[in-house]
């Protein structure tokens, strides 16, 4: 894992590490420096990371929560070359991504194929594409039109054994230029 993820878990930490006034390193993950502290018998030093990797490595816990804005919540993914089959057993989040046709109402239309089956939708993103990131249209006489093609980010609360996410995809697909299931994954309840 690169240096950036416990870069970004020092960055989140910064208010609470500045009043204690400690000296910062940064190592390849939070669990890795969990790791290092307990293997090493670092009696001095501390590691940001969580309640499971101190138990792990036998570590007692000298704080909790002392990310800058209580509100922020990191979520980590297993990837796996072999897909997870979804089940109906539990709650399962589905992650899509889709580009459109521009025009009126598509937007809508893609997004009511949730709504229509009662899927609820926890996360919307747009973001230009990156191998059509701008289209210019000249169809006057007064100059020309620009504007970004878009790709879609969603993810949705349904498993994709459920027929009512097979149908909002199916449905999805006979407008969407292109469609992905990034993957379909259990929640874990527990925060």
């Amino acid at each position: 894992m690169p240096k950036g993820a416990f870069l970004q878990a020092l960055a989140q930490c910064e208010i609470t590490l500045s009043n204690l006034g400690v000296a910062r390193e940064s190592v390849d993950d939070t669990a890795g420096a969990a790791q290092f502290v307990s293997s090493n018998r670092l009696r001095d030093t501390g590691a940001i990371a969580s309640a499971r990797a101190a138990d792990i490595y036998g570590l007692n816990v000298l704080a909790e929560k002392i990310q800058d804005d209580l509100g922020n919540i990191t979520r980590f993914l297993i990837l796996a070359r072999e897909p997870i089959m979804p089940r109906i057993n539990r709650p399962f989040k589905t992650s899509i991504v889709f580009t459109l046709e521009e025009g009126p109402g598509v937007l809508f239309k893609a997004l009511a194929v949730f709504a229509l089956r009662d899927i609820n939708l926890t996360k919307i993103e747009s973001r230009p594409q990156r191998n059509r990131p701008l289209r210019v249209v000249d169809d006057s006489n007064t100059g020309t039109a620009k504007y970004f093609d878009y790709l879609f980010y969603i993810d949705f609360e349904a498993s994709l054994a459920e027929h009512r996410a097979q149908s909002a995809l199916g449905h999805l697909q006979e407008f969407a230029t292109f469609l992905r299931v990034l993957g379909c994954y259990p929640v874990d309840t527990i925060l």
